[in-house]
C-alpha cells in the first residue's frame, strides 16, 4: 500500500475548487477504527452535524467519500472518525495517513443532521451505530445544542466494547473542557451498548427502545412528539428500523427545508 503523497509532491495536481489540508494527528482505536485531525481552511464554514467530501490523490486521480465532520463548528481544526476497509477505494489509503500528509476536501459541506432541521423540543436523542457517532461528536461539543435542549442523549451501539472508546473519549473531553464542561453540566447522557460482548448495556438500540429498557435505564418517559426530538446516523438497516420506531411514537421526519421531530443522515452507511 502506498502512503498518501506529501503536500509538495502533488501540489500542482490538486483539482480546482478543492482544499488541500495537512494532517495534524492520527489515533487508531482498533484494527477497524481511527480518527484524525487536520488543518481547517481559513474560509471554510459549516454547521455542526454536517458532512464534507474528503479524499486523497490515488495515483493521478482524487478519490472522495462523504465524511461527517466530527469537530464542532467553533473548532480551529477539523476532525474525522473513520472505519478501515482493507480494499476500500479511499479508506484502504486513508488509514495509512500520518501527520504532515495531505487530505483533500471539497468546499461545500451539507447534511440533514443539523439543529436547524428540528423543531423546538425538550429532549434530543442522537441514535448512532459505529462511525455514525461522528456527526454527534460535533453536535455534543457545540454550545448551541445545549441552548436548544434541556437533555441530550447520545446512544452509541457497536459490536465490541473496544469500538466504543471514541465515544467515551468525547464525553471525557467535554467533562474536562474549560468552557464546555460548564455549559453541558448534567445535560448530556451517554448510553453505549454492544451486541457481541458482555457489557453493562447489551443489544441493538432498537430492541432496547422497543422493550423499554433504554428509557428505564435513563429514567425518562417513552418517546413523545411533544417533547422529544431525534437524529439518526448508522447502518442502512439501523436507519430504517429506528425511523420506524420514531414514526410509531408519533414523530415526523424533517429536513433543512421543513423542520420536524427527527432527521436522518442518508449519506452515511457503515
Amino acid at each position: 500500500m502506498n502512503a498518501p503523497a506529501k503536500n509538495e509532491e502533488f501540489a500542482v495536481k490538486i483539482p480546482d475548487g478543492v482544499y488541500a489540508e495537512t494532517v495534524l494527528a492520527v489515533e487508531h482505536y482498533t484494527d477497524r477504527l481511527f480518527r484524525f485531525r487536520m488543518t481547517r481552511p481559513a474560509g471554510f464554514r459549516f454547521r455542526s452535524g454536517e458532512f464534507a467530501m474528503i479524499g486523497l490523490m490515488v495515483g493521478e486521480k482524487p478519490v472522495y467519500r462523504a465524511y461527517s465532520i466530527a469537530s464542532p463548528a467553533w473548532d480551529e481544526e477539523l476532525e474525522f472518525f473513520s472505519i478501515k476497509v482493507p480494499d476500500g477505494p479511499l479508506t484502504s489509503h486513508l488509514q495509512a495517513i500520518k501527520p504532515g500528509d495531505t487530505v483533500l476536501m471539497r468546499k461545500k459541506p451539507t447534511g440533514t443532521l443539523v439543529l436547524d432541521a428540528l423543531t423546538p423540543g425538550k429532549r434530543l436523542y442522537m441514535f448512532s451505530t459505529g462511525t455514525g457517532i461522528a456527526p454527534f461528536a460535533s453536535l455534543i461539543r457545540d454550545p448551541e445544542t445545549y441552548e436548544k435542549f434541556d437533555e441530550v442523549i447520545l446512544t452509541h451501539t457497536c459490536r465490541e466494547v473496544a469500538e466504543l472508546k471514541y465515544g467515551f473519549d468525547l464525553v471525557e473531553e467535554i467533562r474536562n473542557h474549560e468552557f464546555l464542561s460548564e455549559i453541558v453540566g448534567t445535560k448530556l447522557k451517554h448510553y453505549p451498548t454492544v451486541t457481541r460482548e458482555d457489557f453493562s448495556h447489551t443489544g441493538r438500540i432498537t430492541d432496547l427502545m422497543e422493550n423499554g429498557k433504554l428509557f428505564a435505564d435513563l429514567g425518562v418517559p417513552p418517546l413523545d412528539p411533544q417533547t422529544d426530538r431525534g437524529m439518526i446516523c448508522g447502518s442502512s438497516e439501523m436507519l430504517k428500523d429506528t425511523k420506524a420506531l420514531l414514526e410509531k411514537a408519533g414523530l415526523t421526519e424533517g429536513a433543512n427545508s421543513k423542520p420536524a421531530e427527527f432527521v436522518i443522515e442518508r449519506a452515511f452507511v457503515g
